[in-house]
């Protein structure tokens, strides 16, 4: 066999070998969700694991081991706060909403009632005290009502259990990617041919720098905004802002869901919180200049453009990514987007020097 015969052969293996990986992931992609969740979590959060490795204090080294312990320690005291600073402020703000609602209802009487009767022949007759006894009694037994709920999820115990056990699976793999994150590193750089040792190290940089900044810049973008939307809708008189608002930021890494979701629920308390429809104006205001905010000072300025996606093309790669992996596929469509829009120069830079395009 000729140079020329071998080299095709090689070829023709690796692009095999391309697509045979491919076609196991989408096989599994059913199982992938915990993994591909964790691996994303372990990829930010390990330059915080490796600074704390480093630490020396005295004659005191933490290990690998416990400094990987610590951060996520950290990241389960981070969710449980959000959850213990939202879910009792929800809780309350609704009960708030529900002791409002004959005011709102009188509100509607008198002034959407006779256009109704005068144009449909419709009449609003409802009983306000005994809609909102009914809503109480509802919300104070929501106890027994998610019992009840659960009971009659237990009939599907198989289901239940994968779901606990993907969930369960999620620190664990943590765990252990933080804890032999370089020895990973190493192991799979060792498998690469030495030939292209090189250029997939100077890719794995680039797409690494390209994450990196991403993921840092969206995650201060998420937590600005969501301060942002927090008082600006406070500010604008609205008793669900914290929540709203903390809502409002943290989806903002899946575009136009974070502002799609918090203008929606912002304007759902607002007619069940105010007396006039003119009220609601400062919130729609508000989410006008989040979003200028946050898409022409933001992002151009903390994530900046390296992604250099069209917005379709972004559309099509969080579609796509949810069609494959569901939730986390969606988490992972932006920068895995990145890492093949650095491969992807590569590649037209080496077309562009070949003797094909020559």
């Amino acid at each position: 066999m000729s140079a020329k015969q071998e080299n095709l052969a090689s070829k023709f293996s690796w692009w095999l070998i391309g697509a045979t990986l491919l076609l196991l992931i989408y096989l599994l992609s059913p199982i992938l969700a915990p993994f591909l969740t964790a691996a994303i979590l372990a990829y930010i959060c390990n330059p915080v694991v490796s600074k704390i490795d480093a630490w020396q204090v005295g004659k005191f080294s933490p290990t690998r081991t416990g400094a990987s312990l610590v951060v996520m320690l950290l990241v389960l005291a981070v969710i449980l706060l959000l959850l213990l600073i939202v879910v009792p402020l929800l809780q309350k703000e609704l009960m708030m909403v529900i002791e409002r609602l004959p005011a709102y209802a009188a509100y509607l009487r008198q002034n959407i009632e006779p256009w109704l009767m005068q144009t449909f022949g419709v009449s609003l007759e409802f009983d306000t005290s005994q809609l909102q006894k009914i809503l109480m009694d509802n919300w104070k037994s929501a106890g027994g009502f998610v019992g009840n709920m659960m009971l009659t999820l237990s009939t599907h115990g198989m289901a239940i259990v994968g779901w606990l056990v993907n969930l369960l699976l999620i620190p664990l793999v943590l765990f252990y990617l933080l804890r032999d994150w370089h020895p990973l590193l190493a192991s799979i750089g060792e498998l690469v041919p030495r030939k292209m040792h090189h250029k997939t190290l100077q890719i794995a940089q680039e797409i690494d720098a390209v994450l990196a900044e991403f993921l840092r810049g969206q995650l201060t973008v998420m937590l600005l905004m969501s301060v942002f939307y927090a008082v600006g809708l406070k500010l604008a008189g609205l008793d669900l802002a914290l929540p709203i608002g903390i809502l409002s930021g943290v989806l903002g890494f899946i575009p136009y869901l974070g502002i799609g979701t918090g203008i929606i629920l912002a304007i759902i308390s607002g007619l069940l919180e105010f007396n006039t429809l003119s009220q609601l104006a400062p919130i729609v205001v508000v989410f006008s200049l989040g979003q200028l905010l946050e898409s022409m000072w933001l992002t151009p300025n903390l994530v900046g453009d390296r992604i250099g996606l069209h917005p379709v093309v972004v559309i099509f790669a969080l579609l796509a990514g949810g069609q494959l992996f569901g939730f986390t596929g969606v988490l992972l469509a932006l920068p895995a987007s990145a890492a093949i829009a650095v491969a992807l120069r590569h590649v037209r830079t080496s077309y562009l020097d070949s003797n094909l395009y020559q």
